[in-house]
């Protein structure tokens, strides 16, 4: 689904020239559920920018279901912040995308409909977001992503303001989510046991520039539940990346949070 191969990008700031991504390779496979780790400032939403053609690389290639061309608008990006509309109700928030699209209003509100039970929104399409909880207007959020119809799906830290009971809960909706979709999602996240926890492989990234990613593979079996996070395997698997991070960081002491 997504093919990452040799990329190159620096930020330019006047006359200085920063780089960020020298020769960065990954790939995801159609279906896969794939976290990208990093610290702060290590790249990974600009990885998103470039997946999702708001910015172009200054060498390498992005292929995205086959094609390497056209990247804006083929791709589901939901931010960390919902970026839900105030004044527009749950229903008008999701059908958003197929509005941007020319798709009748009519026929978008049909389907959104359909899918608000799948959602959890069931008797809140008439809600307005200052009236939702934050898990629910993040649910709001991925449903408007699934709305965009597209088939990879950029998820950038969507439960980084939550709190923890609810940020536990929204990991288990996904997971289900996931399953019942069969979307390929790639996230960013600074959280190892949301990673482990989500995904079939992540990717560890150095600090900036990135170059060089290290892949973990997270061999455990699904449907998950949230008290797998307490095995052995897990935590063999979330000692491992924390390894690998702390190597990168030159030091032992955070998981970046």
């Amino acid at each position: 689904m997504l093919v990452f191969d040799d990329v190159w990008y620096a930020h330019r700031d006047g006359d200085r020239i920063v780089p960020v991504l020298e020769g960065v390779s990954f790939h995801v496979g159609k279906g896969e559920f794939v976290s990208l780790v990093g610290p702060s400032g290590a790249g990974k939403s600009t990885i998103f920018q470039l997946i999702a053609g708001l910015r172009e690389p200054d060498r390498g290639r992005i292929v995205v279901d086959g094609r390497a061309d056209g990247r804006l608008g083929r791709v589901g990006y939901m931010p960390q912040q919902d970026l839900l509309l105030p004044w527009r109700t749950v229903l008008d928030n999701a059908v958003l995308p197929q509005e941007i699209r020319g798709v009748p209003r009519k026929a978008a509100r049909e389907r959104a409909r359909r899918l608000l039970a799948e959602f959890g929104l069931t008797g809140f399409e008439r809600a307005y977001p200052h009236q939702l909880s934050g898990g629910m207007r993040q649910r709001v959020a991925f449903l408007r992503t699934v709305m965009t119809d597209a088939e990879l799906f950029l998820l950038d830290e969507p439960f980084g303001a939550l709190d923890a009971f609810t940020r536990a809960a929204m990991q288990e909706w996904l997971l289900d989510a996931h399953g019942r979709l069969g979307k390929t999602v790639l996230l960013v996240t600074h959280d190892i046991e949301e990673a482990v926890l989500l995904s079939d492989r992540i990717y560890v990234l150095p600090g900036r520039p990135a170059r060089r990613l290290h892949e973990v593979a997270v061999p455990l079996e699904r449907p998950r539940r949230y008290g797998l996070v307490t095995t052995p395997a897990f935590q063999r698997i979330r000692r491992d990346v924390l390894a690998l991070l702390a190597g990168q960081q030159g030091a032992a002491g955070g998981e970046g949070r």
